[in-house]
């Protein structure tokens, strides 16, 4: 089932999200509409958060970057099969220099920014089984699992903008808020009812 996603301004995405464990209800059926709904987004990465849920749980499937001409082989193969759910994650460490890449977000639509982040990270999460795992990531698919991360830490990646680019975007944002945007896929707006 394809679930609305959360935009900009609604407190859920502002929270520090709760573990779970095993008998999280509905659990596998909750997976599948997340992947469902993130496919039908075209995303690479949705947070619970972003479905309403603040509960530390994330999915990616970053293969869509596989065909990105510009990446090494190695980086191109590691994402052909970069599918994976995230439970109860903690990011153990950041290293290497921060670099730049233009990053969007599927609560906010129509804004698309440049964000540095750290090259390298390991991170210390379970899987859909509950199986515990300590990994290490670069590149790619590590800046798609620090965005998804920060989701369930109530970051945005707008909060990584300079004070100057927070100030330009201000408009976008309170229009994403309101429901001002055009998607093609179902959302849920915080302010739609009180903004139009």
């Amino acid at each position: 089932m394809i679930l609305p996603i959360v935009a900009y301004g609604d407190p859920v995405l502002r929270k520090k999200a709760k573990e779970i464990d095993s008998e999280y209800p509905n659990f596998q059926k909750l997976l599948e509409n997340m992947f469902e709904t993130m496919y039908n987004a075209q995303g690479v990465g949705l947070a619970a958060p972003q479905i309403g849920l603040p509960i530390r749980l994330f999915l990616v499937d970053a293969t869509p970057f596989a065909d990105d001409d510009e990446l090494s082989k190695d980086e191109q193969e590691l994402l052909k099969g970069f599918k994976k759910v995230f439970i109860n994650a903690t990011i153990l460490e950041e290293t290497e220099e921060e670099w730049a890449f233009n990053e969007g977000c599927l609560s906010i639509p129509d804004v698309r920014e440049d964000v540095f982040r750290k090259k390298t990270i390991k991170i210390n999460y379970f899987d859909e089984n509950f199986k515990e795992h300590t990994e290490i990531y670069s590149g790619l698919a590590a800046r798609v699992v620090q965005h998804e991360y920060d989701h369930i830490e109530g970051i945005l990646f707008t909060d990584k903008l300079s004070s100057l680019k927070k100030r330009l975007i201000k408009g976008k944002l309170n229009n994403v808020a309101k429901g001002k945007v055009n998607v093609e896929y179902r959302m849920k707006f915080p302010l739609a009812k009180k903004g139009r």
